[in-house]
């Protein structure tokens, strides 16, 4: 169980009142997302999405999300939601896939935490070293276009890990076998972002 953190985060995207949070629960067409009445849109973790992830790379049943989904316009600053440093940091550029993708490292009274941020654009990668120093609230990227992130409509995939990954990369999607393991390596975002549903 994590524990609640008696520390202040910046927002890792700063939401506007009146955004939208998403139901992806809905059956829907698989190139579709959800409509929205707001350019700035929260997708919930732990939920089950299926018809949503027809690439290749979820294997056809890879559908339970496990980030938070923060969506914004293109180009719209992501920030830092706590002192840390760049861990790791690549382009996955497979159709469906992460697109640029930064993972930070922090430690949080005395947890070891990692970030992934994905879904960025790629001048979000530029200037970027392992073991760069980051400050509480800094700009780290800005959300990528379609041409770029994977082919999703803009937002950033934010999810935490308790176990340091091997590369810039962690499971958005698990299946639903997976399911249990998944939710106590990757906690719920929300206890860095905050109550945003």
């Amino acid at each position: 169980m994590l524990p609640e953190f008696s520390l202040a985060f910046h927002p890792v995207l700063v939401l506007p009142g009146g955004y939208d949070v998403l139901d992806f629960t809905v059956p829907r067409r698989s190139d579709t997302w959800p409509q929205s009445t707001s350019l700035f849109t929260v997708g919930r973790y732990n939920e089950k999405r299926q018809g949503v992830y027809h690439h290749a790379l979820f294997g056809g049943k890879r559908d339970n999300h496990i980030g938070i989904d923060l969506g914004a316009p293109a180009g719209t600053a992501v920030h830092a939601f706590y002192e840390g440093e760049i861990y790791l940091f690549a382009d996955n550029e497979r159709p469906g896939d992460y697109g640029p993708t930064l993972i930070t490292r922090h430690l949080l009274n005395g947890v070891e935490m990692y970030a992934l941020y994905g879904h960025l654009s790629r001048a979000s990668l530029q200037h970027k070293r392992r073991g760069q120093e980051i400050a509480y609230g800094e700009t780290l990227g800005w959300l990528g276009g379609e041409h770029e992130n994977g082919g999703w409509p803009p937002h950033v995939h934010f999810q935490l890990s308790l176990v340091a990954p091997d590369e810039a990369d962690m499971p958005g999607t698990v299946s639903d076998e997976d399911l249990e393991t998944a939710l106590k390596i990757y906690p719920d975002p929300r206890v860095v972002l905050g109550p945003i549903y």
